[in-house]
């Protein structure tokens, strides 16, 4: 059996942008929120036979008790705030199993559910669906990959290492350096996805990365400049790593049989 494991923030977002408005009888745009539900149930008519969600039902997680800039739900439009709710609701009422995160993101349940869904040896192949460079952590091999449901991209191990020049367990420590925008945290200064990968690709982690330059590869551009803010900030930049560490112990199913979609035989209306 294939898992399929959808990023439910993403698509609503990406539904809401797409699509015009429609507006139900108390004057509530749900057009997102049907957007998503016919891609979910197009997934499964096309032959997905075990699907979950994940969204982001309160946007603030943990990590913003960590660092100060993290993503927050300010300026996220309120039309588009307002179809979380509704989305979870719908997706439920149509039997598909959901994850409404809280303290922790939605993201961290995709990353938990691909390690659980994984660790079965019933399952043939875990689709991540999400574009967010983050999940890249989460891909093993052929195994377990990522897949953008916009362009149909699939994305597996040898895919993570040609797109960010380190492999899927050097992601949390690349994107400390080089920082994550849409997160909210800047990384180091003078760091860059070149510099970040070639140091990378031979120290792996934070901690491995020598303060001598001369033990750095040759062709790391201004390595001098490079080691001197990581030997200040390497702190920070631990701080940034756990930022972008995903969390795989959220509690989302016991069996990987719970996602087996099973029709409620009702009528979901929006």
């Amino acid at each position: 059996m294939n898992v399929v494991l959808v990023d439910g923030t993403y698509e609503l977002f990406r539904h809401f942008y797409a699509l015009p408005p429609a507006i139900d009888a108390s004057g509530q745009d749900t057009a997102a929120v049907r957007g998503v539900l016919r891609f979910v149930m197009k997934l499964l008519r096309d032959g997905a036979t075990h699907v979950g969600v994940a969204t982001d039902h309160v946007i603030e997680s943990f990590r913003n008790g960590l660092w100060a800039g993290y993503k927050t739900g300010a300026g996220i439009d309120p039309r588009l705030r307002a179809q979380f709710v509704p989305l979870e609701q719908a997706l439920e009422e149509a039997g598909i199993v959901v994850w409404p995160m809280i303290e922790l993101e939605a993201d961290d349940a995709l990353a938990s559910a691909a390690r659980r869904a994984a660790a079965d040896r019933r399952v043939d192949r875990v689709f991540i669906l999400t574009p967010d460079k983050d999940l890249a952590q989460s891909v093993v091999g052929d195994r377990v990959v990522q897949a953008d449901s916009r362009t149909g991209a699939v994305r597996d191990e040898a895919g993570v290492i040609a797109k960010f020049g380190v492999p899927p367990g050097s992601i949390p420590d690349f994107l400390a350096l080089v920082g994550d925008a849409s997160d909210g945290y800047p990384g180091l200064p003078g760091w860059g996805p070149r510099s970040a990968a070639a140091v990378l690709s031979r120290f792996s982690h934070l901690e491995q990365i020598p303060d001598a330059v001369s033990e750095w590869h040759a062709d790391v551009r201004n390595s001098a400049r490079l080691a001197a803010t990581l030997a200040k900030n390497r702190e920070l930049a631990m701080l940034f790593r756990e930022l972008a560490t995903l969390r795989t112990d959220a509690p989302v199913f016991e069996s990987v049989d719970e996602l087996k979609w099973r029709s409620t035989g009702r009528d979901v209306r929006l």
